[in-house]
């Protein structure tokens, strides 16, 4: 880690419990759930599709907070920062970051909406389809935040579908100039297409003012811009000095600083089961190679490779060492 720096990044987002299920297509359609895509439900629809689940798996999730755990199973240092209740599933989740390494202090919230989960249902195709209850997790205000522990990081790292939330947006703020009083780098994920048609104007504002990492996939970058390639996406980001990190699944991904930009096929998966958690893995994976000054290319490549882990079983979290994968192609 460079001079000074305690945690290699910290990040803040929606502190959710993942429950995963496989379904067939029939379910889906049972049940009227929209099939590839998040969808925002109430508390009452969480527990239905909870007891419609025949087999259920669960584990700590939430964007950010799965790249922390990714980051972790490299071998770096993270800070995650997000709101639970003192539920049964605020102490799962709280038992699941310590479990992996993870620092998670954010303090409990004793009353309001219970903490958030997420039930996934993931079909033979590999396709998860989200079904997500937010509770808790939209609770994170700037109180919530410690300004000492955001400088400390290398990187701080925000998750876009926060910024729905007004006092969550407050606490990034603080976060944001926390991080850039301490000179270091901010990074932001732009979490999903519609999030940034609600949002592109303060996002791109972000690209402007603040940001000097910004992680996307083609869809999401090419809504930003409001363009309908993928090449008119890249070209608008020629000017800006920071690092464009844009995923295209099958295809790899492009990374991009200004004029240099790096095309990196995509990591040989042995199989594809359950793509939940793939672009939060590659953020772990470039991050940590950031923060231990790998060169741009590589840094995509190390991501690659936490993808592919995370999509050959279910759930958004490595089950086995990336450390040992990335030392295996010798990008340690």
């Amino acid at each position: 880690m460079t001079q000074n720096s305690f945690f290699d990044v910290a990040g803040i987002g929606n502190a959710i419990v993942d429950v995963i299920a496989p379904v067939d297509d029939g379910f889906l359609l049972k049940h009227n759930i929209a099939k590839g895509v998040m969808t925002l439900i109430d508390e009452f629809r969480a527990r239905q599709l909870y007891e419609a689940f025949e087999e259920r798996q669960e584990i700590g999730g939430g964007s950010v907070a799965n790249s922390m755990a990714g980051l972790a199973s490299l071998g770096g240092k993270g800070l995650f920062v997000g709101k639970v209740k003192d539920d049964r599933l605020g102490a799962s989740f709280a038992a699941s970051m310590r479990d992996t390494g993870v620092r998670f202090t954010t303090r409990f919230a004793e009353g309001g909406p219970s903490t958030a989960c997420s039930l996934i249902a993931v079909t033979p195709d590999g396709h998860r389809s989200m079904n997500t209850y937010l509770g808790a997790s939209r609770e994170i205000a700037p109180r919530d935040v410690d300004e000492n522990e955001i400088a400390s990081a290398q990187v701080f790292y925000i998750e876009g579908y926060l910024w729905d939330a007004p006092e969550a947006k407050a606490a990034i703020v603080k976060c944001i100039a926390a991080a850039k009083s301490a000179k270091r780098k901010v990074a932001l994920a732009l979490s999903d297409p519609f999030c940034v048609s609600r949002w592109r104007g303060e996002f791109k504002a972000m690209l402007k003012n603040s940001l000097d990492i910004v992680f996307a996939n083609e869809a999401e970058i090419k809504s930003l811009f409001e363009v309908e390639t993928f090449d008119e996406a890249l070209q608008a980001l020629r000017d800006w000095p920071g690092i464009a990190a844009l995923t295209r699944s099958e295809k790899g991904c492009v990374v991009a600083r200004g004029k240099e930009v790096h095309v990196v096929d995509a990591a040989p998966a042995a199989r594809v089961v359950d793509t939940t958690g793939a672009g939060d893995q590659y953020a772990a994976g470039f991050l940590y190679a950031l923060t231990r000054g790998k060169s741009l290319g590589d840094c995509g490549r190390l991501g690659g490779i936490a993808a592919a882990e995370v999509i050959s079983h279910y759930g958004a979290r490595p089950e086995v060492s990336l450390r040992t994968l990335a030392a295996d192609v010798g990008l340690l």
